[in-house]
């Protein structure tokens, strides 16, 4: 198998060299006679490497070698220039100011200038497809820009939405009435604070409530009451004798009692009760077994011991007087 691909290779492919022919007095004047005349003798037929050195007949082995068939030509003494006539140079005038008129002025780069680029593939950036320059883009782009805007102004404001006011959908898609869901946020947020105000309402006992509305009515009355009130107001002294204390000492002197009746018009116990350090009595309906925790007994009793020590403590003190 080998051997077959080695010959296959060598007969289409390898040449054998040629054997060395011995240069001739007139080989060599014949290639005088062609190096004089200008031309070269190439022989077409070849289908290899060989050694075409032109006329040169030097016998040296280390001279380079050219590669494939050398195209032959011949010297000539006429000019190739052409002289260009008057019409000839209007022509390229004409072309000038085209391309002139076609880029407003702006230098013209070696891109070509296209005056309608309604047949030019463009981006959807509006600037054209291929090759530019930086400034070419920009200005396509903005030029689309442009033309774009002109005809968003133009259209008709049914159609682009122009003035129209923002519809509001929710997740299913249904429209939502803005004026209406702010309404009832509103509405939403005075129940809030309207429940929470009732459950402070509702914390607060009978007796808190009437002096809430006492403290209201005597700021409304307070509208129409001098700046100044003295000692000798009516008003005032008997607001301050309808005033309880639980440490009123001239409490049990008092000729005027008051009915058995509490501030909020329910019957109060009329039999002996503890005391407390608000003075609050219980209802009619008492069966007279003290419940507590025996915190009100301790805190007289503390009240007492440190009255007393403030008496011994003052008395002690004028005797060493």
């Amino acid at each position: 198998m080998s051997s077959s691909l080695a010959e296959y290779l060598a007969k289409n492919y390898l040449t054998a060299d040629a054997p060395k022919k011995k240069s001739t007095k007139k080989r060599k004047r014949k290639d005088k006679d062609a190096a004089a005349s200008g031309v070269i003798i190439a022989d077409d037929d070849a289908a290899g490497w060989e050694n075409s050195r032109g006329g040169n007949n030097s016998e040296d082995e280390d001279a380079p070698t050219v590669a494939g068939v050398t195209k032959a030509f011949k010297k000539t003494n006429t000019s190739n220039w052409k002289t260009m006539s008057a019409d000839d140079a209007e022509a390229a005038a004409a072309a000038d100011a085209i391309i002139a008129a076609n880029t407003d002025g702006n230098p013209v780069d070696d891109a070509l200038t296209i005056a309608d680029d309604s047949s030019v593939i463009k981006m959807s950036s509006g600037a054209h497809a291929g090759l530019q320059t930086a400034e070419q883009v920009a200005a396509q782009i903005a030029k689309a820009q442009a033309e774009e805007r002109r005809r968003f102004e133009a259209a008709d404001p049914a159609e682009s939405g122009k003035g129209q006011e923002t519809i509001y959908r929710d997740a299913s898609g249904r429209i939502i009435n803005i004026a209406m869901q702010r309404a009832e946020a509103r509405k939403k947020l005075q129940e809030e604070e309207d429940k929470k105000r009732k459950e402070i309402e509702l914390r607060k006992g009978d007796v808190q409530k009437l002096q809430s509305a006492e403290r209201a009515k005597q700021l409304e009355d307070a509208k129409y009451m001098t700046l100044a009130r003295y000692a000798d107001d009516k008003e005032l002294n008997e607001e301050l004798k309808e005033q309880e204390r639980w440490d009123d000492p001239a409490a049990a002197f008092l000729t005027k009692k008051k009915a058995g009746v509490s501030k909020t018009g329910q019957p109060l116990y009329q039999g002996a009760v503890p005391p407390n350090r608000f003075g609050i009595r219980p209802g009619h309906k008492w069966d007279g077994v003290d419940r507590g925790n025996g915190f009100e007994a301790k805190w007289f009793q503390a009240q007492n011991k440190k009255r007393e020590r403030q008496t011994m403590a003052y008395t002690s003190q004028m005797d060493l007087d």
